[in-house]
C-alpha cells in the first residue's frame, strides 16, 4: 500500500479540491491510501456523503492556517500544526508515508522540505520540475522552475541527472532530450556559468544532452529537459503559460465579434475544446521537487479537483518507480560539488 499526504489547505479551492481529487484517487488506485491533513470538522463536512473506502482515508487534525504574507521561515518554526508542516513532519517520522501533496506556499514547502526532510545524498540542491505540452503531442519538463534563483554549472547538471531519471522512470521517455536554457544555441553563449554548464553536461554520459535551447523553442518538441537557473525557469513557465491563456481569451472575443466567425467556431468546435484541455495546466499536475529525501509535489495554488489528482498520480508513479533511490546511485557516479 502506497501512502500519500494530500494538504488540505493552503490553495484557492481548499479544501474541497484536494478531497475530491484525492477520492478520485482512491477510486482508481487500489494500493493507495491517502492522509488528509487540515481542520478536522471541516473535511469531514467535505466528505458526508461522499463514497470511498474509509480504511484507506485517514484525518490527521492541523487546525493552524499559514497566511499568504508569512515568511517561510516562520512558519517552520512556527506553524507546526498546519496542514502543510503537520504533513511535511509526519512524512519524515513515519516510514509507511512516502509522498505529499500540497498546493499551498511554495516558500514555506520548500523551506519546509529542506530543513525537516532533507535531500538524498550527494544531492546539492532540490529543485522544481513542472511540465508542459509539446506541439507534437509530448511534455517537456523545465528544471529548475523556482526553487533556486541563484546556481552553479554543478547545479545544473545534477537538475539534468534528477529530471532525466523522473522523465524516463515515471512517463516513459526514453533517454530524454536535456537542453540548457540560454540566449542563444551556440555552444560559447551566455556567461562563464552556464559556459561551464555546457561542458558539464557534455561529459555526463547519463544524460543525453543536445545543446543550448533558446526560449521561444520550449514547446518545438525537440527537448524532453531543458534545466535552468530557478528565476530563469520560473521567469520561462510562467511566461508560456500566461501567453497560452491570453491567446485563449484572444480567440474567444474574436470569435463573438462577429457572426460568421461564430459560425466558422460551431463547426471547429471540437478542435477549440481540445485546443483548451491541451494549453490546461489543470491537466499536467503539479512541480515535483527532485532531490529531497522523499516525494513532493507541489500543485499550482488555483488547482482545481482534477489537477490535484494529477498530482497524487505523479507522486504515486514516482514512488513506484523508486525514483529517489535511482536518483541517489546516479548522483553518486559524479564528483561531489560544494556549494
Amino acid at each position: 500500500m502506497i501512502k500519500i499526504i494530500v494538504d488540505c489547505f493552503g490553495g484557492d479551492h481548499c479544501p474541497e479540491a484536494p478531497v475530491e481529487g484525492a477520492l478520485a484517487s482512491l477510486a482508481k488506485n487500489p494500493d493507495l491510501s491517502v492522509i488528509l491533513t487540515g481542520d478536522e470538522s471541516i473535511l469531514r463536512k467535505c466528505l458526508e456523503g461522499k463514497t470511498y473506502d474509509a480504511s484507506r482515508l485517514e484525518i490527521v487534525d492541523a487546525p493552524e492556517v499559514i497566511g499568504c504574507d508569512e515568511k517561510p521561515t516562520d512558519v517552520v518554526r512556527l506553524k507546526r500544526n498546519s496542514s502543510m508542516m503537520k504533513g511535511i513532519i509526519m512524512l519524515r517520522d513515519r516510514d509507511d508515508i512516502a509522498a505529499m501533496v500540497s498546493t499551498g506556499s511554495t516558500g514555506a514547502l520548500v523551506t519546509g522540505a529542506l530543513v525537516r526532510l532533507g535531500r538524498i545524498p550527494g544531492v546539492i540542491r532540490p529543485a522544481f520540475c513542472p511540465l508542459l505540452p509539446t506541439m507534437d503531442g509530448g511534455i517537456v519538463g523545465v528544471c529548475d522552475s523556482g526553487a533556486n534563483v541563484e546556481v552553479t554549472s554543478a547545479h545544473l547538471r545534477q537538475f539534468a541527472i534528477m529530471a532525466s531519471l523522473y522523465l524516463e522512470n515515471v512517463y516513459g521517455v526514453k533517454s530524454p532530450r536535456v537542453a540548457l536554457l540560454n540566449v542563444g544555441k551556440e555552444a560559447e553563449k551566455g556567461d562563464d556559468m552556464r559556459r561551464d554548464a555546457y561542458r558539464l553536461l557534455s561529459e555526463t554520459p547519463s544524460v543525453n544532452f543536445v545543446g543550448n535551447m533558446e526560449s521561444r523553442d520550449l514547446l518545438s518538441g525537440r527537448y524532453d529537459v531543458v534545466v535552468a537557473d530557478g528565476f530563469s525557469g520560473n521567469v520561462l513557465v510562467k511566461t508560456t503559460e500566461g501567453t497560452a491563456l491570453e491567446l485563449l481569451k484572444k480567440l474567444k472575443k474574436d470569435i463573438f465579434s462577429r457572426w460568421i466567425y461564430k459560425l466558422g467556431a460551431l463547426l471547429m468546435s471540437r478542435m477549440f475544446k481540445d485546443m483548451k484541455a491541451f494549453m490546461n495546466y489543470q491537466n499536467y499536475g503539479g512541480s515535483v521537487l527532485l532531490g529531497t529525501s522523499k516525494v513532493v509535489v507541489k500543485g499550482h495554488g488555483s488547482s482545481k479537483a482534477v489537477a490535484v489528482e494529477k498530482c497524487i498520480e505523479q507522486a504515486y508513479r514516482m514512488e513506484v518507480s523508486r525514483l529517489s533511490g535511482q536518483i541517489e546511485t546516479e548522483i553518486g557516479k559524479y564528483e561531489h560539488y560544494e556549494e
